[in-house]
């Protein structure tokens, strides 16, 4: 398991998790942490890919190292993958994941349960979505609203459309239904597999697409949280639609469990 972390503090509560500490950002991390800015990588656009810089030195530097038929997953100081499905809050260490669930044996994946976007209070149509439920009237019915409204509301009108024109043919038109149909995704940017060839695939389709939106939408842009980090949110999606078109997914309990405010015992 790797755990993705911004602050070098963390190092001595992920290691007493039994994960993997990867140091992303700017901090003074010291050496043993794992760095996206060595080897083959693209750390300078972690401000704009988060966790995918990583994704991304991963695939290059490790992935091929790593045996095959073996889990492999990723966590962050802030969001944990539990040890059960039944265990929804975390208290306590024995609360974090620590191995592979037999409920497993049957999947390739495992990706977060599903967060859902419809639940729009009217201040959030007010500050964000306005323009989109005044061109279309519809979204004021809940059961109208999907994941495309809530990604043209929140990370820049039109820019999701854009995004998908540069995907490549196989998943350009499928990924647009899954965008128009659906008001749910696995929540987290996250995923366990036990596939080194699925893994593989997956980072050969996000990360040549995300280059190419480089050509449309740049590196330099500032607005909001939002639209600024828009390929971490253009992964998040892709990534729900993609493991689930092409992998038996099982899901699994996400938690949030900050760790610059706890100290996990």
């Amino acid at each position: 398991m790797y755990c993705l972390s911004i602050n070098n503090k963390d190092y001595k509560k992920i290691r007493a998790l039994g994960y993997n500490p990867v140091g992303l950002g700017n901090d003074n991390f010291n050496e043993h942490w794992i760095r996206d800015n060595t080897g083959e990588n693209i750390s300078s656009k972690n401000h704009k890919y988060g966790e995918y810089t990583f994704h991304y030195w991963f695939w290059k530097n490790k992935l091929n190292i790593i045996d095959d038929n073996k889990w492999i997953g990723f966590c962050a100081y802030r969001r944990f993958w539990s040890q059960d499905t039944s265990t929804l809050k975390i208290s306590s260490k024995k609360d974090f994941l620590k191995y592979p669930s037999k409920a497993w044996d049957e999947n390739s994946v495992i990706l977060g349960q599903y967060i859902c976007m419809d639940r729009w209070t009217l201040m959030k149509i007010l500050k964000h979505g306005l323009s989109s439920f005044i061109k279309n009237p519809k979204f004021i019915f809940k059961k109208n609203r999907n994941l495309k409204l809530h990604f043209d509301s929140f990370h820049g009108q039109g820019n999701l459309d854009k995004a998908i024109e540069l995907l490549d043919e196989k998943e350009r038109e499928d990924f647009k239904i899954f965008m128009n149909n659906n008001n749910s995704y696995n929540r987290g940017n996250m995923f366990i597999c036990k596939s080194k060839k699925l893994i593989s695939r997956y980072y050969e389709s996000i990360f040549p697409w995300l280059k190419r939106c480089e050509d449309i939408f740049g590196l330099d842009f500032k607005n909001n949280y939002g639209s600024e980090r828009m390929y971490g949110f253009l992964a998040e999606r892709y990534l729900s639609y993609w493991f689930n078109k092409y992998a038996k997914v099982t899901t699994w309990p996400i938690i949030f469990y900050d760790l610059n405010k706890n100290d996990p015992s």
